[in-house]
């Protein structure tokens, strides 16, 4: 069964229900424009960190403002629903903006993980996540994937 795709409103309330039965929250996020392994291991890794899985995916004025013209391939509700289906992801919800930061604030996941691009200092979220008292955590394989890297690729046959 698919993880349900909500609203930040529906997501709130969502987690305000996992939270009174006792159950920690991770939030992961990101564009998922064209799916590849390094995605999968970085959202399977982040489900182990918590009883629940958030995946906060970039809408699609975000993803062109961040990759560029061209960029989103697909369009966030198909990007939304493909992530709705990988195994360990609990919710999914589309958000705005070109960073998390907002969203983390407001939602207050216990785990904000990020990618092995990142070490825990350089995490752009870091410091609204140690505000409300959360934890950042690197997690994923190594950034050997990606999908510029693919789309370029293809282009070139």
């Amino acid at each position: 069964m698919n993880a349900p795709v909500l609203s930040e409103h529906d997501l709130a309330i969502a987690l305000s229900m996992e939270r009174e039965c006792g159950k920690t929250i991770a939030f992961a996020n990101g564009c998922f424009d064209v799916l590849h392994v390094g995605h999968i291991r970085y959202l399977q890794d982040a489900a182990r960190q918590a009883d629940v899985l958030v995946v906060g995916v970039n809408g699609d004025e975000s993803v062109r403002g961040l990759k560029g013209e061209g960029r989103p391939v697909m369009n966030e509700r198909e990007r939304a629903e493909i992530i709705s289906a990988i195994r360990g992801v609990t919710f999914v919800t589309i958000f705005h903006e070109a960073s998390p930061s907002r969203l983390l604030g407001s939602l207050k996941p216990d785990f904000h993980c990020k990618g092995t691009d990142y070490a825990a200092d350089t995490v752009p979220e870091r410091d609204v996540v140690n505000a409300y008292g959360g934890k950042v955590v690197i997690v994923g394989d190594p950034k050997d994937h990606s999908t510029t890297a693919i789309l370029d690729k293809l282009r070139a046959k």
